[in-house]
């Protein structure tokens, strides 16, 4: 078995597969080191909605077969009120698009190793050469690119990312039958996903409806164990309790059943991003956290920054003499601040500020956008200033003091 490479990835989920991908279409030798076993892959890691837009479809020549259903429209509510924008997009089977990126990147030369976890970075002379996985195996490359999401093995260790407990979004997610998809009284989600925003489901975050044919649905929630959350949530509740909580209450879940087998459970970070690369190194997918304040859109970041690593590599290896040195692997950086995640800290501040606000200030932005042109919600959430202050009210003064407050806390906690 070969043990040298002109890049090591760890990790094969969007973001490395996709990387994987790119690179061994360039005709570079790349191994993919992935903790599952290749029968059950990816039993633990098939943890997304898999809600994604078809420029995302387009852009990375995702075929039909991985698509659960088709959608029309995003749906956004409130505890009483509900915003539709017209928007095409997909749901997909998630670990059948996962196994297609390793199938569609094997064909293309990338070398796979599942039962594969990688432990520790290999140093020489202060640079990374290579990874250590399954405790004493070992693998070497030119470049080394850690994928593994918020467990981030290499990363951390190199001290690349600090992702921080206080912004570890945790996240559950259930596919049931039986579901009411157009319920009267309420927004029409055949062919749509629905994201809601409401205090009493998903304190200090969101809950989902991805409607994925007939009477069936993805239906899931999330929030961030931080100040939003501790002054919405109840003290006796798990992620678990929300979930039934909301199954309890909602009417268009009266005669719903679970999937067998189709439950997911997550994890991300919402923070801003660090450092991306090193000597020899960089960091892709949820290794840096990365979102989109409204769609979220988690599986085309992963992709796109995939991508950039892609060619970030290609742009070194491809020229004899030139060491991927931090210098030379800036451009990574560049092409992450301007193609994956433009705008990071506005497009963190509006993500902060929906999930203060109180549910009442919910219902009263559904109507704001009804009255609004969709383009101020585009640009809200590719994180313009201008259309972010167009959604605020004069009355929201004391919901950015407690945005002040909470990112004041945050930043003294890191420094002390």
């Amino acid at each position: 078995m070969n043990d040298r490479y002109d890049v090591v990835i760890a990790g094969a989920g969007p973001a490395g597969a996709q990387c994987a991908r790119d690179l061994a279409a360039r005709g570079y030798d790349v191994v993919v080191l992935e903790t599952e076993a290749e029968d059950e892959f990816p039993r633990q890691s098939n943890k997304s909605t898999a809600g994604t837009f078809h420029s995302m479809m387009a852009a990375f020549g995702i075929p039909d077969d991985v698509v659960m259903q088709y959608t029309d429209s995003v749906v956004l509510e409130s505890p009483t009120e509900h915003y539709v924008r017209d928007q095409t997009g997909a749901v997909l089977e998630f670990a059948d698009f996962k196994r297609y990126l390793v199938r569609d990147s094997r064909d293309d030369g990338a070398e796979y190793r599942f039962d594969a976890r990688v432990t520790a970075p290999i140093m020489e002379n202060g640079e990374i050469v290579g990874v250590t996985y399954n405790g004493d195996e070992a693998v070497y490359g030119d470049i080394v690119i850690d994928a593994t999401g918020p467990s981030a093995p290499l990363a951390k260790k190199l001290g690349i990312v600090d992702l921080k407990r206080e912004n570890h979004a945790i996240g559950i997610e259930y596919e049931f039958e039986g579901i009411d998809i157009d319920r009267p009284g309420f927004a029409d989600l055949r062919d749509a996903m629905m994201l809601r925003l409401d205090h009493e489901i998903a304190p200090g975050g969101y809950s989902w409806i991805f409607h994925t044919g007939d009477d069936t649905a993805k239906v899931g929630l999330c929030y961030i164990q931080n100040g939003s959350h501790d002054q919405y949530s109840r003290d006796d509740f798990t992620i678990d309790d929300y979930l039934s909580h909301w199954l309890e209450t909602d009417p268009r879940f009266r005669n719903a059943e679970p999937i067998e087998g189709k439950q997911h459970r997550g994890s991300a970070h919402i923070q801003e991003p660090g450092q991306l690369h090193t000597d020899r190194f960089m960091a892709i997918g949820d290794t840096v956290p990365s979102l989109d304040p409204l769609w979220g859109e988690g599986i085309n970041k992963c992709m796109q920054s995939g991508r950039a690593a892609a060619a970030t590599a290609d742009s070194c290896l491809k020229h004899d003499g030139v060491e991927p040195t931090a210098e030379n692997l800036a451009v990574y950086e560049t092409l992450w601040h301007r193609d994956v995640a433009p705008n990071a800290k506005s497009r963190l501040l509006m993500t902060q500020l929906l999930y203060l606000a109180p549910n009442d200030r919910y219902d009263d932005l559904m109507r704001d956008l009804q009255r609004l042109d969709d383009d101020t919600l585009a640009k809200a959430n590719k994180g313009n200033t201008r259309a972010i202050a167009k959604l605020l009210e004069p009355g929201d003064a004391p919901l950015l003091v407690d945005l002040a407050k909470q990112r004041l806390d945050l930043d003294l906690g890191s420094f002390f």
